[in-house]
């Protein structure tokens, strides 16, 4: 017969530490869960019991049970998931910004403010970083810079009785 899976002794700071975040209100839903299933197996419930009273399943239920008496209140946290690797490298992203950020006649070109289009072609022809305009203003917006709104008028305002309006 298969040896009942139980959670490990606890220390005192553990068990406060669990219960803690057991009654929580505040922390999230699924560290109150984890907390509750180790609670519930140091009281001497089982798997079974368990996973009926916080209606889980039970290879949920021993999966963290597993974990906390592997790694103790460490195993309760989440582990960083495997996904698509970062697309551009940090000298790639430092380079686009530092591009956007320089007058584009210092760099000998024929106009004085970049526009997304402009700025694409620029990384791409001449840094030879291979990025579409929409990348470029994600980047750019998570570093924490914005376009400014150019002005739509140019030489004299458009309505004649401005100088008047305005006093």
């Amino acid at each position: 017969m298969p040896r009942r899976l139980q959670a490990r002794e606890l220390s005192e700071k553990e068990r406060e530490i669990i219960q803690q975040t057991a009654r929580s209100r505040t922390a999230a839903v699924r560290q109150v869960e984890r907390a509750r299933i180790i609670q519930a197996a140091s009281e001497g419930q089982s798997v079974a019991e368990i996973a009926t009273g916080l209606r889980l399943k039970e290879a949920k239920v021993r999966k963290w049970i597993k974990r906390f008496n592997e790694d103790g209140l460490a195993g309760l946290q989440d582990v960083p998931r495997s996904g698509r690797p970062a697309t551009y490298t940090v000298e790639e992203v430092s380079e686009v910004v530092a591009a956007a950020l320089t007058d584009p006649q210092r760099l000998g070109l024929p106009f004085a403010s970049w526009t997304l289009d402009r700025l694409e072609a620029y990384l791409n022809e001449v840094k030879r970083i291979g990025i579409k305009r929409s990348r470029i203003d994600d980047l750019l917006v998570r570093e924490g810079l914005r376009w400014r709104q150019q002005e739509s008028w140019f030489g004299e305002r458009v309505d004649p009785d401005f100088a008047a309006k305005r006093g």
